[in-house]
């Protein structure tokens, strides 16, 4: 109900502008493409966390469980599934100042990948120091979680996040000599 609410509004198609002009600027500017993959998997993130934040955020006022079960039962998911009765739990007794602290930190969250992706898009030496700092910041609390909830999709993440440090931390130690940018 929220989610088709949601694709109507202005932000969604100015998110949507905004990515299409990152995705085909990318493609046509020369130098570090991997920069460029780290940039628009940033710009990416921070999209995906805006549209969650603002789906918290139309959850406010509304019993978040009866909406959870309602898309259950949309997509006929099975309401005996473990990760199911894991997901009604979690959200059972979640009210309207929870919801909005969800909100305010997951655009928080939005806001870090937003200045680490347009700074490397836009070639920032400072944005590569940036990334470093925060995406390595997070792998001690990525590798906990992982350590206390093994999954895949965590393990991939870890990976990800890890590569991006090193290949960041890298680059920086070999290029000190590169034009300094502000």
């Amino acid at each position: 109900m929220w989610a088709a609410g949601f694709a109507d509004t202005a932000g969604s198609s100015s998110l949507m502008m905004v990515l299409q002009l990152c995705i085909t600027k990318t493609m046509e500017r020369p130098g570090d493409k991997w920069i460029r993959v780290i940039a628009l998997f940033k710009l990416v993130k921070a999209g995906l966390l805006i549209i969650v934040a603002i789906g918290v955020l139309k959850l406010l006022h509304r019993d978040v469980a009866q909406v959870i079960e309602h898309w259950i039962n949309l997509l006929q998911v099975d309401p005996d599934n473990r990760y199911v009765q894991n997901i009604l739990r979690k959200f059972w007794f979640v009210d309207d100042r929870k919801l909005k602290e969800i909100s305010v930190g997951t655009f928080c969250y939005a806001a870090l990948f937003l200045i680490e992706g347009t700074g490397l898009f836009l070639g920032k030496r400072w944005a590569e120091y940036f990334t470093i700092v925060v995406t390595a910041s997070f792998l001690p609390f990525e590798i906990y979680e992982m350590v206390h909830e093994p999954s895949v999709v965590k393990a991939a993440v870890i990976s990800i996040n890890s590569a991006i440090v090193v290949y960041l931390a890298v680059r920086l130690r070999f290029k000190p000599n590169r034009k300094f940018n502000r």
